[in-house]
């Protein structure tokens, strides 16, 4: 088991993209109230009182969409001011960052992940839920912006759809030939949208290696990540390939993340809502830090047994929340 060190923060549990993959077309969902959220405050409280304490050194920013979120340009500045922190990125849809980038980056920001499921304007479209003028270019806009300004590495996600999206693997490859970018393929999940899920399954990580190595070559890469990801590179690439494959080749002995959701509930599996501490009521509740310090260290030793080894494993049911509101 790794040393669980890294610390997904949803910021929001609001997105203003509807992606198929993260919740299900059509749906309603009871977003939270602006006081259900932790504040900035009670956020820096947690991270100086409670997590840096048990070991946690690097984090990732996440949503919903983060960068609704009120303030957070000052957020990032305060988190990548904390002597102890190693390691701060964010995870975004970039359609708000072409405005936003440089103050992010002035304010410590300097790693940054990008949603784009795909480089055809209709396709991105219908992914992410849009049916007016279409947003691809303002997003397309965000990520070139974030590239001049100097962000490295910029990653790019991509959840592959069979017959959504599928066909563009190999373009979506191809950007890191001439570009420092780094691609990330990340299997399909059956949480956020069960419904397609079902009807579309998902693709092996290993077959889209195989069609990239078919095509441009593909050997193992030196540069290897924080997370997940089995890491490739295309020969004399500039960028990265990188494979999340949590449905065909289970990371969970691997795994060193907890998430923390916008309204302050510690989750130490993506797939598996046993074991959550309402970190937020607590405080709020006057239970002291240190008690909050041991509920998240008890949390950690008993974490390898709440992972999802196995598919068939995990919190019977349905998941109370969508991957929108998780931040994956």
């Amino acid at each position: 088991m790794n040393q669980v060190d890294y610390l997904r923060i949803s910021l929001i549990d609001r997105c203003n993209f509807r992606c198929q993959y993260c919740m299900p077309e059509g749906a309603e969902l009871d977003y939270l109230l602006r006081q259900e959220l932790l504040t900035n405050e009670e956020l820096l409280t947690l991270l100086q009182e409670v997590f840096i304490p048990v070991g946690f050194r690097k984090f990732r920013l996440t949503g919903g969409e983060p960068l609704l979120r009120p303030g957070v340009v000052d957020l990032v500045r305060a988190i990548a001011s904390l002597p102890e922190t190693q390691d701060l990125a964010m995870t975004t849809n970039a359609y708000l960052l072409a405005s936003m980038a440089q103050e992010l980056y002035d304010a410590g920001l300097r790693r940054i992940n990008i949603s784009l499921d795909s480089l055809n304007p209709e396709t991105f479209d219908k992914v992410i839920g849009n049916r007016g003028r279409s947003r691809w270019q303002q997003t397309w806009e965000g990520i070139q912006t974030a590239h001049r300004v100097g962000f490295d590495p910029l990653k790019l996600n991509v959840v592959v759809i069979p017959g959504v999206n599928d066909q563009e693997v190999l373009d979506l490859a191809a950007l890191t030939i001439e570009r420092c970018w780094h691609v990330r393929f990340i299997e399909f999940m059956p949480i956020g949208n069960a419904q397609l899920f079902g009807e579309s399954a998902w693709v092996p990580s290993e077959e889209l290696r195989q069609n990239i190595r078919d095509t441009f070559g593909l050997m193992e890469s030196n540069v290897q990540g924080n997370g997940p990801a089995d890491v490739f590179q295309i020969p004399e690439a500039k960028g990265t390939l990188g494979f999340i494959s949590q449905m065909s080749e289970c990371f969970c002995d691997r795994c060193n993340r907890m998430r923390l959701s916008a309204d302050g509930w510690l989750r130490p599996c993506l797939l598996n809502e046993s074991g959550q501490i309402d970190l937020k009521t607590s405080l709020r509740n006057g239970v002291d830090l240190i008690q909050l310090r041991a509920n998240v260290r008890q949390l950690l030793m008993i974490k390898p047994e709440i992972n999802f080894k196995e598919r068939e494993s995990g919190t019977p049911g349905t998941y109370t929340r969508t991957m929108s509101q998780i931040g994956g």
